[in-house]
């Protein structure tokens, strides 16, 4: 009969033995195909019970699948599973009920887990630099979800789904290939900053001049030729434009910074103060002009 070579093996294994950390390397990554608990667990290291910060960090770990033994830390605050080799998640990770960080960026991801729309205390989600196309309808049970992060994906239009997290404050969105925005992500009054640098925008997107409440806009590398005024958005503190074949500088107004070409050029002042100043000038022009000189006498009154 053949026994399993693989608990033995995993079980000789440490770091004491690993010839150097490129050998230590390719045997993790071997290791990570291997579903058997003895690996699982040595992937894990030493971590076999509920960490007391509530965190755990298997980034750039060559993961495969996830050990399910994390998933019974059901008290996890924090999950990192960053530049790790996943393009799927156990359903066992809904057990995981108080997580509020999960990182999933630099993996291999072509959908979006089902199971992460299941965790409904999540915050923060990283998302960035997998194969992504779209996000599932599901993603709008995540109604505590603040940042979002979905740059570097594969996406060609920013998925409607996201004008649905009525909480959301934050969303990197850049280096896809977007080149509309959907109307409806002025439903999202928390929205605070928005990253868009890298896509294919060929026009500023016109619903974010309906967005007062933006702090920052960042449209960095894309093809936007005309900028239109920003002067009306009240809340605006920060607006990156550059690298973009733009002839103009969008006007924004005082005490707002702006990043890209002509930027060091006067923000255009409020009209109401501009005109007030204008009115103003002309009161004092007329104040102290001086008074039309007495014309002379004739020479004959002045005989007289």
């Amino acid at each position: 009969m053949l026994s399993d070579p693989y608990p033995c093996f995993c079980g000789r294994l440490s770091v004491h033995h690993a010839p150097s950390l490129k050998m230590g390397n390719t045997i993790r990554a071997l290791i990570a195909f291997v579903p058997t608990n003895e690996c699982q667990n040595y992937l894990l290291g030493d971590l076999q019970e509920m960490p007391l910060d509530k965190m755990v960090d298997l980034s750039s770990n060559q993961l495969r699948r996830l050990p399910l033994h994390v998933c019974s830390f059901k008290e996890l605050v924090k999950l990192y599973l960053s530049d790790n080799n996943l393009d799927s998640l156990p359903w066992e990770l809904e057990q995981l009920q108080n997580l509020q960080i999960l990182a999933l960026d630099f993996n291999n991801f072509k959908v979006l887990p089902p199971v992460v729309c299941t965790l409904k205390q999540l915050c923060i989600l990283y998302l960035g630099n997998n194969k992504l196309r779209d996000l599932p309808l599901e993603l709008s049970l995540l109604q505590n979800l603040k940042t979002l992060w979905i740059e570097n994906n594969c996406l060609t239009q920013l998925p409607e789904v996201i004008c649905e997290l009525s909480l959301l404050k934050t969303l990197h969105a850049g280096s896809n290939a977007l080149r509309l925005l959907p109307r409806q992500l002025s439903n999202l009054q928390e929205l605070r900053t928005i990253w868009l640098s890298g896509n294919l925008l060929t026009d500023f997107p016109m619903v974010l001049l309906h967005m007062p409440f933006l702090e920052v806009i960042d449209v960095d590398r894309n093809n936007i030729s005309y900028f239109p005024s920003l002067v009306h958005l009240s809340g605006l503190k920060l607006v990156i434009y550059d690298h973009n074949p733009c002839r103009n500088a969008p006007k924004v107004a005082k005490g707002v910074r702006r990043v890209g070409r002509w930027s060091e050029e006067t923000p255009e002042p409020d009209p109401r103060k501009a005109r007030r100043l204008r009115m103003a000038k002309q009161d004092t022009d007329e104040v102290q002009a001086p008074a039309s000189p007495v014309p002379p006498l004739p020479v004959s009154e002045k005989l007289d």
